[in-house]
């Protein structure tokens, strides 16, 4: 399965911060680096959280991960995780503009 995703992050004329993404199985996906990108992180803390997200047995991988295609220019499909981790992965972070509102 291909996966169309896309994160665009902006902020809008009041200076709110605001997440695009698509959708793919009725979630979002979205890779480490693009969570890192989101939380204003770098890549090994968000790798870390996730780490201890699984460890904890807070959510399992096998329900959380999964690899999409294949790009040109990796040897192997990067992994992608689902609305649960990045959730899980911004509470631990802290991040503030991380928070998820409508």
């Amino acid at each position: 399965m291909e996966l169309n995703s896309e994160i665009i992050i902006y902020t809008d004329s009041k200076g709110t911060t605001k997440l695009q993404v698509q959708l793919e199985d009725e979630t979002v996906w979205l890779t480490q680096d693009q969570m890192a990108m989101l939380f204003g992180k770098a890549k090994s803390t968000v790798n870390e959280h996730i780490k201890n997200i699984y460890a904890e047995g807070e959510l399992e991988e096998s329900q959380t991960l999964k690899k999409f295609g294949n790009s040109e220019f990796q040897q192997k499909a990067p992994n992608y995780y689902n609305l649960d981790v990045i959730i899980s992965v911004g509470y631990r972070v802290k991040s503030i503009p991380g928070n998820i509102q409508d």
